[in-house]
């Protein structure tokens, strides 16, 4: 069990691990009209935290991880699940659990492109002689992480566990510190301070949830990889490590924006002092690579759970494990996202326009995956209605609100994902 817990936060918690990176700077971006002082500030990281509470923690790992299709997990699970469950509504249910799945790819393609473009972009805080190396050496890092796709995830997890493990004990030791210097960001945690900074917003919440949805990258990804590692040792890895150090990073970004307003500029480096900015962003550089598993492995399994259910045609699929049957690698997908992601990555140039290219296609994604939720409860699992109601309404507001806050950016990029989507869903329907 240890073992495969390591492997899942190699694998799968290196997405949502590295959002730190971008997440905040992009929240208070000057286009969104948000004032930075104290109350703003303390606001903002209450409603990143509540979100990772009630998207990550309540919806995906307490819930939707019950839901797996003989060990397997993710959207193309679910939808099978679901249409089993209610033979007369199989055809909708299919249809809109491919269109979820399309709409995972191209979230796949964004992921390992903003992931790898945040963490290099560090390296203009050593000196702003390094912007031209910044697209090149991201180039390069993401050829290099495809390439190492053959060897399995058991593997890559192995490599990457350890790593990812000293990522997210860095991030809260840093966080932890700023913390201590100013106490007054812990008032993040009550729920009140969340619902006080989006009522103040009023329509323009939306324009902030656009950016709080960076927060949540790699949620999807974790249900679709449960299939390589099962739910208890991804269960383990989110509460015994992954939120705990998540939550502290984020209030200690925000304890040193109160202190020093001027650090909105790279709130994630700010957090080192200037001698360790190199280790600094050479770890976040590797964790950025590690964080673009999660979808690409989460793309293995959608593949594969496609072409059982006739979906997909036929292609080489690989197993990588002898002990793990879940553990597979998929040659074509691998390839075809690989090209789709250096277009990306060349296309956008940057983690700041990426991040207006990403959120509306896996936000649909994860409203499609509640709403099969809802079917999987009702009619697979047995409950009442009103017990199937209860356990979803909430989330599919959520959901939505999400959904509608991405969909602010489709001309500032978010047209990208959809485009990717929509071609894969053509081709799955």
């Amino acid at each position: 069990m240890g073992m495969l817990t390591l492997g899942a936060l190699g694998v799968v918690y290196g997405d949502i691990g590295t959002s730190p990176l971008y997440t905040m700077k992009e929240v208070f971006n000057p286009s969104h009209g948000v004032p930075l002082d104290a109350q703003n500030i303390i606001g903002a990281v209450s409603v990143i935290f509540w979100a990772l509470m009630v998207v990550v923690t309540l919806k995906y790992v307490v819930l939707i991880l019950r839901a797996d299709n003989r060990g397997e997990g993710g959207i193309m699970a679910l939808t099978a699940l679901a249409a089993a469950g209610t033979p007369a509504r199989r055809t909708v249910l299919l249809l809109t659990g491919v269109l979820g799945a399309a709409m995972f790819y191209g979230d796949s393609v964004i992921t390992p492109a903003i992931s790898v473009l945040g963490a290099v972009e560090g390296l203009e805080s050593i000196t702003p002689a390094f912007k031209p190396f910044v697209l090149p050496i991201s180039v390069a890092i993401i050829v290099a992480l495809f390439m190492v796709q053959r060897f399995g995830t058991g593997a890559v997890g192995k490599w990457f566990g350890p790593i990812i493990t000293v990522w997210f004990a860095v991030l809260g030791v840093t966080g932890a510190l700023q913390i201590v210097q100013q106490p007054d960001i812990l008032a993040a945690l009550n729920p009140l301070e969340a619902i006080a900074f989006l009522q103040a917003r009023g329509w323009h919440l939306f324009l902030i949830m656009g950016s709080i949805v960076l927060a949540l990258t790699g949620a999807e990804a974790l249900y679709a990889d449960m299939g390589h590692f099962g739910a208890r040792p991804i269960r383990l890895a989110w509460t015994g490590l992954v939120l705990p150090s998540l939550a502290l990073n984020y209030m200690g970004q925000g304890a040193l924006l109160i202190s020093d307003p001027g650090a909105l500029a790279s709130p994630f480096y700010r957090l080192f002092p200037q001698t360790m900015l190199i280790p600094a962003v050479l770890l976040a550089t590797a964790a950025s690579v590690i964080a673009s598993q999660a979808t690409i492995s989460g793309a293995y399994s959608m593949t594969k759970q496609a072409i059982q259910l006739g979906l997909l045609p036929r292609m080489r699929i690989l197993n990588t494990s002898e002990q793990e049957y879940g553990q597979i690698y998929v040659p074509l997908v691998n390839w075809v996202v690989l090209a789709a992601v250096v277009l990306a990555t060349v296309g956008f140039g940057s983690s700041s326009a990426l991040a207006s290219a990403y959120g509306i296609a896996v936000t649909v994604t994860m409203f499609i995956t509640t709403l099969l939720t809802f079917f999987v409860v009702h009619h697979v699992w047995k409950y009442s209605l009103t017990l199937a109601v209860a356990a979803t309404a909430a989330f599919l507001v959520i959901d939505a609100v999400l959904v509608i806050s991405c969909s602010l950016k489709i001309m500032q990029g978010g047209w990208f994902p959809l485009v990717m989507g929509a071609a894969i869903f053509a081709v799955m329907a």
